[in-house]
């Protein structure tokens, strides 16, 4: 950052009085830029056991496997943050359930939350950020060709909780 997205002058980096860590600080109109991690919001959507996937039509990660999910926008929830990015990436529309993951990726500033979610609906279709979907059951998952740590830790909680006939919810972080 090189202004102040209030007033345009130049901004500098410090620790402001009161505070413990670097900001871009305005010395003009003293207005404190705080920068804060991202939240990347979707689902694990399923039908008859087995979970929908997205093929990514676009980089990060072009043709690798992922569920549902990207990054949530202001003036929405968690869970709408979710349905969206479901219905535009897979063309499906879904029942969220309960939060079942929260991963947090500090060295890119990201917190990943995944909910529970049953199909209402069998007209999903790639939407335009995907190059195809597909249902998956647990042996047939392309662990090789999923696109995020995050996502293939939601998979695996996902399936060890249904062979153990129980659902909790996983909190976990990724480091380096």
């Amino acid at each position: 950052m090189k202004f102040c997205a209030h007033c345009a002058a130049p901004v500098v980096h410090r620790v402001p009085p009161g505070d413990s860590l670097p900001r871009y600080v305005c010395d003009a109109c003293g207005e404190i830029h705080y920068q804060n991690p991202r939240l990347v919001v979707g689902c694990v959507p399923e039908q008859d056991g087995r979970v929908l996937l997205c093929r990514r039509a676009i980089e990060p990660r072009y043709g690798y496997w992922t569920l549902p999910a990207g990054f949530m926008e202001n003036a929405e929830s968690v869970g709408q943050g979710a349905l969206r990015e479901t219905l535009e990436e897979a063309g499906a529309r879904v029942e969220l359930g309960a939060a079942f993951s929260m991963i947090s990726v500090p060295r890119v500033n990201q917190v990943h939350v995944f909910f529970l979610a049953r199909i209402l609906d069998l007209d999903a279709k790639p939407g335009a950020e995907t190059l195809e979907i597909h249902f998956y059951d647990e042996g047939e998952i392309p662990w090789k060709d999923i696109a995020f740590r995050t996502v293939a830790m939601t998979l695996r909680y996902w399936f060890a909780d249904r062979a153990a006939g129980r659902q909790e919810f996983h909190v976990a972080e990724i480091a380096a």
